[in-house]
Order: structure tokens, then C-alpha cells, then sequence
């Protein structure tokens, strides 16, 4: 924790919309230009005893539309086989694993039946 003067933040004017102007903004407006723009709210949680770390969380939060996250590079979505249901290949190589093992258990059991 810091020690100095408090930060006062300026009084809200009645009827300044986000931009500005003299129009009052409405719950659409604001919403619009924060997923135009995007939004990153960030922090960290640290849990100390007797100056010994025990805990560190770090939270990241971006909040944008798919357009503004793919222009910035955020696009996990797109690649991520839950949400695409493109499983990349895992069912085969599941399905030959299985094959595989199937393989090496009945060679196992002729071994034990000729030994």
C-alpha cells in the first residue's frame, strides 16, 4: 500500500455523453464504442505472510467485438477444437492408439500362454 495525498477523481458533469458532447449517452452508445474500441481491465492478488508469497493471482479481462480482438491478434476462438468442433485429427489417432494397444496386449498374452 502507498502513503501520499488521495486521488480525487473530477465530479461528473450531468449530460456529458462519452464523447464529450452535451447529449446524454445512452447504454447502447456506450456499449457500441467500448466493443468498437475494447476495454482491458487488469489486477493482480497477492497473499503475503510475514513477507513470504503464498499466492499470486493475476486477472485479465479484455472486453471487445470479434473485429476489434482479430485487428489487436486476439483470436483463440478460432483455433480452439471445442468451439469449432473440429477435433484435429484426435479421434483417428485415438481410434489407431487403440488398435495399438489391442496389438501389444494380444502379444503379451501369446508370450505368457508360450512361456
Amino acid at each position: 500500500m502507498t502513503t501520499g495525498q488521495p486521488v480525487t477523481a473530477p465530479a461528473a458533469q450531468p449530460g456529458l455523453g462519452a464523447a464529450g458532447n452535451h447529449q446524454p449517452a445512452n447504454l447502447g452508445d456506450i456499449l457500441e464504442r467500448v466493443l468498437d474500441k475494447g476495454l482491458v481491465i487488469a489486477g493482480d492478488i497477492r497473499v503475503n505472510l510475514l513477507d513470504i508469497e503464498l499466492l499470486t493471482i493475476k486477472l485479465r479481462l479484455v472486453v471487445a467485438s470479434l473485429e476489434t480482438a482479430k485487428d489487436v491478434g486476439i483470436d483463440w476462438w478460432e483455433s480452439d477444437p471445442w468451439l469449432t468442433g473440429d477435433d484435429g485429427g484426435v479421434r483417428e489417432e485415438n481410434k489407431q492408439l487403440r488398435a495399438r494397444v489391442a496389438e501389444l496386449e494380444a502379444a503379451s498374452s501369446r508370450d505368457e500362454e508360450d512361456g
